[in-house]
């Protein structure tokens, strides 16, 4: 990953928002859907999915915290 700027613009930090907001969504959902499915592969498979996009609303958070 390249160098995050000391200065992020407002559009920039618009799109991270977005990205945020999609992808926790996302994370939640799968996640309650996880504890909704009786099917055991299923349900492992949405808390996989729900983990995948964690991990990707931790990079975001990252990204603002070196930006800080």
């Amino acid at each position: 990953m390249k160098k995050v700027p000391e200065m992020i613009s407002t559009k920039d930090l618009s799109y991270l928002e977005d990205q945020f907001n999609w992808h926790f969504t996302l994370c939640k959902k799968a996640l309650t859907y996880s504890h909704l499915v009786e099917d055991e592969t299923i349900s492992k498979y949405f808390n996989e999915v729900s983990k995948k996009h964690e991990k990707i609303c931790i990079k975001i958070i990252d990204i603002l915290k070196e930006a800080m």
